[in-house]
């Protein structure tokens, strides 16, 4: 007879294992409600991927598809917090997104056409205000900071494959006489869109693969995104984007470890060396405007001296307005009367599908001067230092923390709590790299053209990281480490004094020469009770043999104390003294019994018994 359980049945799963943990369902969903809220977000990021129609850039009013979304982004924002009633933003957030509001009221108020001053404050607001604080109330934790970067590097990556077909087959935006310009699915007649929104994507894949402790498949496939997306960012032959992404990457490789910064620059300079040498006829064409950014001085071409010209419009115009500037969108209208006469009277664009046109110039090219020239020195110092807070609030984030010291130290080295050093997050290191390039880029853009709703977008990740109340992965608060009460003070050691006796209190040893234990016959103390019985007035005489013994004490019913001892002080310090050289401390007392049943307890002279 077999003992075995019989076999336990189970069900069939179709031949797929199900997966480690659970059931990959239930996981799905719950990943796909936990990124539900930003859903509205997600989409403003990959409608810039429609096509836009061409149309004349001088007509305002335009409304693009991702304009609509971040329109839909700002109200559903607004119902979560009806809904959930949080507090909004702390005084910090109000404070550094909400200061620019009062530059941009002022140039309204001020402006000399109030009709193109609304339209100018209503798009200032949206861009500046209210797309990052929607953007800043919507991210809870560093997972939804990683699908908003997700999405802008995978917009990125579509942008950047439609503009290297454009290069390879020669269908792109014209340059130097052939159509060879990556311009993805933003035209022409902005040519600095797809630049735009390849270097966002590159800037964010390299802070994913620069970050330590990270896992290792994020790393590779964040540093194989930033290699693909080199690519069409250097086809795109934007100048002012190379730049600052050289200078966003070089940041964010020194912030996250210097030792990194020699091996990085080492894989950089080999990439770009076969990146230039690889792409063949255009490599002429890449190291000409590599070398023409050194010559801007020297030698500059027609489109730096326009910008030159632009440049100096623009100082112009804020010399004549210095507190408040000409009004919103008021540049195209003062231009000409500021310009010098080394301006052209605008751009030559075609290819990408249109024919060729000529657009005029109706920015400065620098988006300081830019808000300079129309808002004045008051919007300008507070647009820009709301800039330079988030920037400098995120960089000191980035800096890790120092462990705590204990108040005392712990008994040995190997018993203490091992300190993890970890550097500092992706997602800092993103915010703080995307800000810095959108700082050093506008010395050479300005808001203009369906990517300005993506760099709206992008400061809104760019003041999460300062602003955000430091939550972890998991939303959960931040937990610290306990700090351990401080131990008592170690008091030293006092010397130990020997307790002298009283005399009545000295006795022999067990062991001792002259007899047994205690009360037993033959012993000291029996002959002392014996001897103090036979005669009360024993130990007077102090030249005596027994001048060393101690009278025995009659003993009491319920008193331990001893009674009085009738030999004298010099008998007792005597026999104290003996006690001592002997080698030998003084034994306790015997307490003594009294037969009287009535007897009162025995004192000692001065009422202390």
């Amino acid at each position: 007879m077999s003992l075995a359980p019989p076999p336990v049945r189970r069900r069939s799963t179709g031949g797929a294992s199900p997966a480690r943990g659970g059931p990959a369902a239930p996981r799905w969903r719950a990943r796909l409600a936990h990124a539900a809220p930003l859903a509205p977000a997600v989409a403003t990021v990959l409608l810039l991927a429609v096509p836009v129609a061409a149309g004349d850039v001088s007509t305002s009013g335009k409304v693009t598809p991702a304009d609509a979304a971040s329109a839909v982004l700002v109200l559903w924002c607004a119902l979560r917090l009806a809904g959930t009633r949080r507090r909004p933003l702390g005084r910090l957030g109000a404070f550094v997104l909400g200061a620019p509001v009062v530059g941009f009221a002022a140039a309204t108020v001020t402006s000399l056409d109030p009709g193109t001053g609304v339209a100018g404050f209503l798009r200032y607001v949206q861009v500046f205000v209210l797309v990052p604080a929607a953007v800043v109330l919507l991210l809870r934790d560093r997972r939804d900071f990683a699908v908003v970067a997700g999405a802008v590097v995978v917009l990125a990556l579509v942008q950047g494959g439609v503009g290297v077909w454009q290069y390879a087959t020669r269908t792109g935006a014209s340059y130097a006489g052939q159509d060879v310009r990556a311009v993805g699915t933003f035209g022409p007649s902005d040519v600095m869109g797809m630049a735009t929104v390849v270097a966002y994507g590159l800037v964010i894949a390299a802070a994913y693969a620069l970050a330590p402790g990270g896992s290792r498949r994020l790393r590779l496939g964040a540093l194989a995104c930033a290699g693909a997306l080199a690519v069409p960012l250097v086809v795109s032959f934007s100048r002012g984007t190379w730049i600052a992404t050289a200078v966003a990457c070089a940041a964010m490789t020194l912030l996250a470890g210097r030792r990194q910064a020699l091996r990085v620059g080492a894989v950089a300079a080999a990439s770009a060396c076969v990146l230039v040498g690889g792409v063949g006829v255009g490599s002429q064409m890449i190291g000409q405007r590599v070398a023409s950014i050194t010559q801007v001085t020297s030698t500059p071409d027609s489109s730096v001296t326009d910008r030159y010209a632009l440049w100096g419009a623009a100082v112009s115009m804020w010399r004549e307005h210095p507190v408040t500037g000409v009004g919103l969108k008021r540049f195209p209208d003062e231009r000409d009367s500021h310009a010098s006469l080394a301006l052209s009277s605008g751009s030559d664009t075609a290819g990408a599908g249109q024919a060729f046109a000529r657009e005029p110039l109706l920015s400065p090219h620098n988006m300081y001067l830019l808000v300079l020239s129309e808002q004045g020195l008051l919007g300008c110092a507070l647009l820009t230092g709301s800039w330079a807070a988030l920037l400098v609030a995120g960089t000191a984030r980035l800096r890790p923390r120092r462990p705590r010291r204990f108040a005392d130290p712990l008994p040995h080295p190997r018993t203490r709590p091992p300190v993890r050093r970890t550097g500092p997050p992706a997602c800092g290191l993103a915010a703080v790299g995307l800000l810095l390039w959108t700082c050093v880029d506008f010395l050479y853009a300005d808001i203009g053209g369906p990517a300005t709703v993506l760099t709206a977008l992008v400061l809104g990740l760019c003041a999460w990281w300062p602003l955000h109340p430091g939550r972890d992965l998991a939303g959960s608060p931040r937990r610290r480490r306990p700090v351990p009460p401080p131990a008592p003070p170690v008091l030293p050691a006092l010397p130990v004094r020997p307790v002298r006796r009283p005399s009545w209190a000295v006795e022999e040893p067990d062991d001792a020469p002259d007899g047994g234990h205690d009360g037993a016959p033959g012993s000291t103390n029996a002959r002392l009770r014996e001897g103090a019985n036979d005669d009360p007035n024993h130990g007077a005489d102090h030249g005596s043999d027994d001048e060393h013994r101690p009278a025995a004490a009659p003993r009491t019913t319920g008193r331990t104390a001893p009674a009085r001892s009738t030999a004298g002080p010099t008998a007792r310090r005597s026999t104290a003294r003996s006690a001592r050289a002997g080698g030998t401390t003084a034994p306790a007392a015997v307490p003594a019994q009294d037969p009287r049943p009535d007897a009162a307890p025995l004192t000692r002279p001065g009422g202390r018994p």
